[in-house]
């Protein structure tokens, strides 16, 4: 969550992060995936945030997303939350 939030600041400063509404619902390590809970209005900033991520901490990482539902709920039904 850390370089999510670092690239949120660097894209968008702290105002536009303060819209965002951004965090964790769940992570699997094993599966290296994540599930979070973004305001509708910071969808968008979001994605172009996780796109921007090419390192956390040493390592190179590329981040994609995989879905986009509108309540937990719909997630729920279509991964294993």
């Amino acid at each position: 969550m850390n370089a999510v939030w670092g690239s949120i600041l660097k894209l968008y400063g702290e105002y536009g992060a303060s819209g965002v509404n951004l965090s964790l619902i769940s992570f699997d390590e094993e599966k290296k995936s994540a599930v979070v809970r973004v305001g509708h209005l910071g969808l968008e900033m979001v994605k172009t945030a996780l796109a921007a991520i090419t390192r956390v901490g040493n390592e190179p990482t590329a981040v994609h997303v995989l879905l986009v539902s509108g309540t937990l709920k719909s997630l729920s039904k279509k991964v294993e939350l």
